[in-house]
Formats: structure tokens, C-alpha cells, sequence
């Protein structure tokens, strides 16, 4: 398996969770958590909505590089005052997800939005690629 995953016409996303295996603490911070993700497409494009619980804003990074989308978030886990954590299966939970676009989406018009834990991306089709009716003349 990999980490990668190709958003082309037709296919559904897949990952994998990478973890560290340096120990039992250095997995509960440092393990990698494939997000769940749900692709709906379009003539217009494609939404992405990924699942990222407890990720502020400032820790969130989308980019795009070489036509591949990438999505990194650490989630914020907050101990209330006066209280001492005794037990946490992930301390510090980190998200990451990768997904190879097809040329037929304009990179350069991809819109992000964070709301309640869900990241809304939408990438536009490029207009070259966008489906059109062609008329046909009887002769």
C-alpha cells in the first residue's frame, strides 16, 4: 500500500497510516493517522471533504506541488487546567494525505475551508477539460 492516492475521473481514494516503531511512546506522538476522505465529482470538478477532528487553522498545511495535493494537520488535544493526563492512546494526533491530481484540474483556483473538524476542498475543472455539447448539423 501506499500513501498516495491518484484523483482522477472515476477512481475512489485509498491509504494507509504510517506509524514509527521506536517504542510505544514515540508511536503515541508521532503516529501518522490517514484522515477519512470523501470525493464527489462534477462537470465542474471535484469536492474533497476530509475528516480532521480537533485540527485548528494554524495547524493545517494544503499544498499543491508537481500535481500532487498534499494535506498535513496536527490536531490540538487540550488538557484542562488542573487536571493531569493519565492515560492517551495519541498526545499529539498528525494527519497527512496525498493525492495525485490529473491536469485536467486547475491547481491555481483550489478553494480550503475548515469548519467543525471537516476540510472542504474544491478544485475546479480546467475549462479546456470541461465536458460541452457539440451541435451536429444535418447535411
Amino acid at each position: 500500500m501506499s500513501d498516495s492516492t491518484e484523483l482522477t475521473t472515476g477512481t475512489r481514494p485509498t491509504g494507509s497510516a504510517v506509524s514509527n516503531q521506536q517504542g510505544t511512546r514515540d508511536i503515541a506522538r508521532q503516529t501518522r493517522i490517514a484522515p477519512a476522505v470523501d470525493v464527489f465529482e462534477d462537470p465542474h470538478g471535484i469536492t474533497l471533504f476530509a475528516d480532521l477532528p480537533g485540527v485548528p487553522r494554524e495547524k493545517l498545511d494544503v499544498r499543491v506541488q508537481d500535481g500532487n495535493l498534499h494535506i498535513e494537520a496536527e490536531a490540538v488535544v487540550p488538557t484542562p487546567a488542573g487536571l493531569r493526563l493519565q492515560h492517551a492512546e495519541m498526545q499529539h494526533p498528525h494527519f497527512a494525505r496525498a493525492f495525485t491530481l490529473s491536469p485536467d484540474f486547475d491547481v491555481a483556483r483550489i478553494d480550503a475551508q475548515l469548519r467543525d473538524g471537516v476540510l472542504k476542498l474544491t478544485i475546479p475543472r480546467r475549462e479546456e477539460a470541461k465536458p460541452r455539447r457539440i451541435e451536429v448539423q444535418a447535411a
